[in-house]
């Protein structure tokens, strides 16, 4: 009983306690900005600046919504990102995959100055590029196309390093050493053993690329003139090129925006978790 009871105790001790309440006030204060978002996209656009500010739900939910729709194609702009962050995130899943297997597990010359020179990409600020690429774009006459826009997501430099190091670390070298006496080609050991076992990696990477390339608006922007062709980034932007803007109707359309990619990450949540829990048993 005595070993149960301090068993009991330690489990509720102050120290753990503390560390909920610390994790739940954490919780609150990311999702506020989310709740006060939808609390403004049910209210009028004067709550915005409303002393001391407006904390409960209105009911002008599918008032601020319906003038959304009638001033920008939110759906037609939601389908564009819709198939913009899947090809890209597809895309980038297989070349970073193949990537990391190749530093992981493969020796050839250049291979660490190489993998080096990919991650000092990581440092350099995308608008220095903006130009020269914006330029590459027009002369191969990708502007105002969705390709144009997906291929500079393509090479995902952090994409590369978070599966060479998870294939590094959970693709046992044996197992591929194994596969090759089988007579398996490299391909087919990357299809038929890496890849069932980096999946959770690919969810976690996955909603990475997915969640970035959606919320990016610079080159979309800069690449995206035809109305048909803007994604919802681009389109959400002409709600505030009036000179009465209403804040209602733009944060309306923001939170209906930020919906798909709540529901993509509950989707993938629990490969999401496996990934981060392998990875700190190993």
């Amino acid at each position: 009983m005595s070993k149960q009871h301090n068993q009991r105790r330690k489990k509720f001790s102050i120290g753990r306690i503390f560390v909920y309440l610390f994790l739940t006030l954490a919780a609150l204060v990311s999702l506020f900005p989310f709740y006060w978002m939808f609390v403004m996209a049910t209210r009028p656009s004067a709550a915005y600046n409303s002393i001391p500010p407006t904390l409960t739900p209105g009911n002008m939910m599918v008032e601020n919504f319906k003038k959304v729709l009638n001033q920008i194609d939110f759906f037609g702009g939601m389908w564009n990102s819709f198939i913009l962050c899947a090809v890209v995130t597809i895309v980038v899943l297989f070349i970073s995959s193949l990537a990391g297997f190749a530093f992981a597990k493969f020796k050839f010359p250049g291979k660490n100055a190489l993998f080096v020179a990919i991650l000092v990409t990581m440092i350099i600020p995308p608008q220095l590029g903006l130009i020269p690429q914006y330029f590459l774009i027009s002369n191969a006459g990708l502007l105002d196309t969705l390709p144009g826009v997906m291929i500079l997501f393509f090479l995902n430099p952090l994409g590369i390093f978070l599966m060479r190091q998870y294939i590094a670390e959970g693709v046992p070298d044996e197992l591929i050493e194994a596969a090759k006496l089988d007579g398996c080609s490299n391909f087919k050991i990357y299809w038929r053993i890496v890849l069932p076992i980096i999946l959770p990696a690919f969810a976690t990477l996955g909603i990475i690329v997915f969640t970035a390339v959606w919320g990016e608006f610079l080159w979309q922007f800069t690449i995206l003139r035809d109305p048909e062709m803007y994604t919802i980034q681009v389109a959400l932007a002409q709600l505030s090129n009036t000179n009465n803007i209403d804040f209602g109707m733009i944060l309306s359309g923001v939170f209906w925006a930020t919906v798909p990619l709540l529901v993509i990450f509950l989707l993938f949540n629990r490969l999401f978790i496996s990934s981060i829990t392998e990875g700190s048993v190993k």
